[in-house]
């Protein structure tokens, strides 16, 4: 069962990053962002990812966030020019669980942004949207993006690969977990988000 309409619109921050809504202003960028070589690797992004694909991809992420069918917000510093983007989607209220994803441009990685994004969602779906299981499905191979579910308190779960046509052959994801009540999650949650605030715009 799909928990809708999520909220919209909606404006995250702390921990370094401010998490935003995409505006049609930030085709740009996003173009930027997503026309590289390790985004279509790990993602199903189309590559080449150019204007076209860009308008498409923010009329999308439109129509899922007014329709409140997922949370789609652009990775900012100050709620300004986006570095990468952090999503939560496949919501269910039975057993209250749902997905999340990240990614960060070229140009911005190494900085801890995936990390503090991902933080943040995690969080907020927790302590704001009551959810108890949060999932990420990572490509094995991904080392950098396992890094960081891993640094912010996710683990593997005992659930199969998934296989997956990708732009450079099959890919093998794995699936993480965030689970509420599990050993160690508690203590680590209420020390990573001690200093964070929620807000909506």
């Amino acid at each position: 069962m799909t928990v809708s309409p999520l909220p919209y619109p909606l404006r995250l921050a702390g921990s370094g990053v401010v998490l935003r809504e995409w505006s049609p202003d930030d085709l740009d960028d996003l173009v930027a962002l997503l026309d590289e070589p390790d985004i279509a690797r790990w993602t199903l992004m189309p590559s080449p990812f150019d204007v076209e694909s860009g308008l498409a991809y923010l009329r999308r992420a439109r129509q899922g966030r007014v329709g409140g069918s997922r949370i789609q917000l652009a990775i900012t510093t100050d709620g300004g020019p986006p570095l990468g983007e952090v999503l939560l989607f496949n919501v269910r209220s039975e057993p209250h669980e749902a997905e999340l994803g990240y990614l960060v441009g070229r140009p911005y990685r190494r900085r801890g942004l995936a990390s503090a994004a991902l933080s943040l969602l995690t969080g907020y779906a927790f302590d704001t949207l009551g959810l108890r299981r949060l999932l990420l499905r990572i490509d094995r191979g991904n080392t950098a993006s396992t890094s960081v579910a891993r640094r912010c308190g996710y683990r593997p779960a005992a659930e199969p690969a998934i296989q997956q046509a990708g732009p450079y052959g099959p890919t093998v994801l794995d699936t993480w977990e965030y689970v509420e009540g599990r050993p160690g999650t508690q203590q680590d949650r209420r020390r990573n988000l001690a200093s964070r605030r929620y807000g909506r715009r």
